[in-house]
């Protein structure tokens, strides 16, 4: 598998579909790995040439030292594409890769074609849950976040439906790295762009789940109003609407992408 060095620290990434076709990064949410994109992999490749990895401290991506902040998930993007030598990407990040899609656009708007936030907001949740949920994996493991990942990622329905899908899901979750997992959350307890989101000029798709109660409607329309000419699409989904609406998600990203 193909793994960058960054100052001493591993980052795990997969490059997938047609060799001469633009570029798309995808970035996964806080707790799942590059994994999360499966039910994307095959519509994407055949338009797109698809470079998923793991944020750093998820999956088979060292956590390395020092502190993880969003500005430092975003450089790692940034070193991934360098290393690649790819001047340019489409990027489409769910959730906490979402803010990662809108640090890029504020901060290094040369190296976007066109961004794709889903799922996410300019601002998720808030400083004190995030450094309770950090405190609580640091001390105890995954096992209780795991165990209420369900019905923050999926719909009643869904989860009735496919009691496997979210199975697995929830199973990703319980073998990511409490190290990485709370790291992260201490970067999302400070990220806040809600006041620089005028600053990105990247043709703009972002997607909202109508039954997401994490990042909600009202969140994507803050985003979607804040950047100039930004599209918004709803999915009948929760938080992982890649997953529970995968056809709808995989057809809104294509013909944006495409268009």
């Amino acid at each position: 598998m193909p793994y960058l060095n960054l100052g001493g620290r591993r980052l795990h990434y997969c490059l997938d579909g047609v060799a001469n076709a633009p570029v798309l990064v995808l970035s996964n949410s806080l707790g799942t790995t590059l994994a999360l994109w499966q039910p994307q992999l095959a519509a994407l490749s055949r338009e797109f040439r698809v470079l998923r990895y793991d944020t750093r401290g998820h999956g088979q991506s060292e956590l390395g030292s020092g502190a993880v902040t969003l500005a430092a998930l975003g450089e790692e993007v940034l070193a991934l594409l360098d290393a690649l030598d790819i001047e340019r990407a489409h990027f489409c990040g769910i959730s906490m890769g979402g803010l990662i899609g809108q640090w890029l656009g504020i901060n290094a708007p040369q190296r976007l074609h066109k961004l794709v936030l889903c799922n996410t907001a300019a601002r998720i949740g808030n400083e004190e849950a995030w450094r309770t949920r950090a405190a609580l994996v640091r001390s105890s493991g995954m096992a209780e976040v795991a165990a209420g990942s369900a019905g923050r990622w999926f719909s009643g329905d869904f989860t009735t439906a496919e009691p496997e899908t979210v199975a697995g899901m929830v199973q990703q979750l319980q073998e990511v790295s409490p190290a990485g997992y709370a790291a992260c959350c201490d970067a999302l307890a400070e990220a806040d762009l809600r006041a620089e989101l005028g600053k990105v000029h990247a043709s703009t798709l972002v997607v909202a789940g109508l039954q997401d109660g994490v990042t909600t409607p009202a969140e994507a329309d803050f985003i979607a109003s804040h950047i100039v000419g930004a599209q918004r699409v709803d999915l009948p989904a929760a938080h992982l609407s890649n997953i529970e609406a995968a056809k709808q998600f995989n057809a809104a990203i294509t013909l944006f992408l495409r268009d």
